[in-house]
């Protein structure tokens, strides 16, 4: 996300603002930020003195006004650190004063986790005249960003990664970053330094199955493997608690959602596919392969199976068991 590699660049270079308030639905670019500043605004011996971390749920703005408004005892600056901000005890809108007049010799960031600030309150107008405040904005990036930032996390450990490789954890874990990340880490502790990451490595160190996933799945359907697709849903009904359904739904329902809207696209270029879509290019072939197997007016009846069989599976109109629901999905979408 450029915006946080602006932020810390500007650190880097000096340029420190009195107040960071990190919010958003993607909690793992508000820790990027926080934890740099965390780590590296003060030094090891400044920071006993000089940075405190509070939690949201434990202060009010007045407490926080208060830490803020004393001076650093051997720093520069001190640092004061707001985590889940948004579980504050006290209205929010009461930090406007502090916002109108900031002590220059404090930094205070904001962990507002998961929510935004209403654009009409007093404290988003008070932060955008400040221009002092940096004000940042964390959103959940779309599957085709996270495709690109994994290679990208990887490449900063010195790593790189085959893209089968990064569909599989996309497929398992989503866009959670946070979980990604984790992940990540764990392979970096056990892979010999600049490995390549392969779908084997992923099967044998995080335990998603290079042959048996919903990457797989998806790859099968769209060609029409019958055969090959019906063995992974066998496998998935068999071990219903290493692949949840509900997350296979989702992976299929997103599928035959960008092959309904492929199919209505009138220029299917592969840059004006991805970039409509919000896909990576080296998945348009699946919709280019699934476009010839799948007429828009089957797509729409494989769409609106899915959606009945995602009813079934959370117990409404019926109780069944995976095994019988997935024979269900096999008939709605292969029959």
């Amino acid at each position: 996300m450029n915006e946080v590699k602006n932020i810390i660049a500007n650190i880097k270079k000096g340029v420190i603002a009195p107040i960071y308030f990190l919010m958003g639905e993607e909690p793992y670019f508000i820790d990027t930020v926080a934890n740099y500043i965390e780590n590296h605004l003060l030094t090891d011996d400044q920071k006993g003195f000089d940075q405190s971390v509070l939690y949201g749920q434990d202060v009010n703005i007045a407490t926080i006004i208060d830490y803020a408004r004393r001076f650093p005892m051997i720093a520069e600056r001190q640092v004061i650190i707001i985590k889940e901000a948004q579980n504050l005890k006290s209205t929010i809108d009461s930090l406007v004063p502090y916002v109108e007049n900031v002590t220059s010799t404090t930094v205070l960031v904001f962990c507002y986790k998961y929510e935004t600030l209403d654009k009409r309150k007093k404290l988003s107008k008070a932060l955008e005249k400040n221009k002092e405040c940096v004000v940042l904005e964390s959103k959940k990036l779309y599957e085709n960003q996270v495709m690109s930032w994994i290679p990208t996390l990887l490449q900063k450990k010195g790593f790189t990664i085959q893209q089968k490789a990064t569909q599989m954890l996309v497929d398992f874990l989503g866009n959670d970053l946070t979980r990604i990340q984790n992940e990540v880490n764990k392979l970096a502790l056990v892979v010999p330094a600049k490995s390549e990451i392969t779908p084997e490595l992923i099967e044998r160190n995080i335990g998603i199955s290079k042959e048996f996933n919903n990457f797989e799945l998806k790859n099968a359907i769209a060609v029409r493997d019958d055969f090959k697709a019906v063995r992974i849903l066998k496998h998935f009904a068999d071990n219903p608690k290493d692949n949840p359904l509900v997350v296979t739904l989702s992976v299929l329902y997103t599928f035959f959602q960008q092959l309904l809207a492929f199919h209505g696209l009138t220029d299917q270029s592969d840059k004006n596919v991805a970039a409509t879509l919000k896909i990576n290019p080296y998945f348009v072939k699946d919709l280019r392969a699934g476009a010839q197997n799948y007429p828009m007016k089957k797509v729409s009846a494989i769409i609106e199976g899915i959606r009945k069989v995602d009813v079934k599976s959370k117990g409404v109109g019926a109780n069944l068991p995976p095994a019988d629901l997935v024979k269900e999905l096999i008939t709605c979408i292969l029959r």
